[in-house]
């Protein structure tokens, strides 16, 4: 597969010593097995996969996947995003010899298999100059920036861009069933806030129109809210409040709320941020 992208024939000592080898959606799952959902998940048109050597020892693979769209590209770079930044791309982390980092509409991972001052060095400098050579930038999902960030302390880095419910569960578990009608035509936005009484979730939904948006809301009310009686918010199990709105084709919900006030304030500051546009 012909990509704008320039790996490195080699890096000092470090040559190519295999690859590279395409994969498309499909034959992804021979490289990767189950792993190939997320990137799925997130709409990947291709990968491509090289292995450097030095000298028949230590290997360092390199994984280039190409997505749908910049924004693709940043959820699923956001998706695992726990190490320090390294610098490299519009946005890194690396960690534990692995470097991941996105740019444009490009996902790139970079790692040894083994540890060591040398392999990490090498590791970033194939990196640097595979992410010098995407000529193309992006941004990434622009309601990101105008998620609230007054009231409780709120990170970037615990935040995520999604599309499957199934991805939804792995950062916030809400119902094995998919009772927000969540597909690839819906964007998802996951922010964890925190406060003096514990951890509280802010969940925006952009469906396709208004009407996917009502019968997402319909669905969400019947499964989860079934008490409510009609009601925007309900007490749960666990004596916090689950707190949910509509804005045009966005449905909003507020988990784990320590009060209803706090859910409220939350979700009107998210209501204002929306634009005309948005909705």
């Amino acid at each position: 597969m012909k990509e704008p992208v320039l790996w490195p024939a080699a890096m000092g000592d470090w040559k190519i010593s295999e690859g590279p080898t395409g994969y498309d959606p499909d034959t992804t799952f021979k490289y990767m097995n189950g792993a190939a959902e997320l990137f799925r998940a997130y709409n990947m048109k291709n990968l491509n996969v090289l292995r450097y050597e030095k000298q028949g020892r230590s290997s360092i693979t390199t994984e280039i996947f190409r997505m749908s769209s910049a924004e693709n590209a940043y959820g699923l770079f956001t998706f695992e995003n726990d190490d320090p930044e390294a610098g490299i791309g519009q946005g890194s982390t690396f960690g534990g010899g692995l470097l991941r980092f996105w740019k444009g509409p490009y996902f790139v991972s970079v790692y040894g298999d083994s540890a060591g001052k040398e392999i990490e060095a090498a590791t970033l400098h194939i990196g640097r100059h595979i992410a010098v050579s995407i000529a193309e930038t992006g941004k990434p999902p622009g309601i990101m920036d105008r998620l609230p960030v007054g009231g409780p302390p709120y990170s970037r880095k615990q935040s995520w861009f999604l599309h499957s419910h199934i991805l939804l569960n792995q950062r916030f578990f809400i119902s094995h069933a998919n009772i927000l009608n969540l597909s690839g035509e819906t964007d998802v936005f996951l922010a964890q806030y925190g406060s003096e009484k514990g951890k509280l979730h802010l969940l925006l939904v952009k469906y396709p129109t208004e009407t996917h948006a009502d019968g997402a809301l319909m669905e969400f009310r019947r499964a989860y809210m079934p008490d409510a009686s009609g009601k925007s918010s309900v007490k749960t199990e666990n004596n916090r409040w689950t707190v949910l709105n509509k804005s045009g084709r966005f449905v909003i919900i507020v988990f784990d709320a320590p009060d209803e006030a706090l859910a409220m304030r939350l979700i009107k500051a998210t209501d204002t941020a929306l634009s005309k546009e948005d909705r």
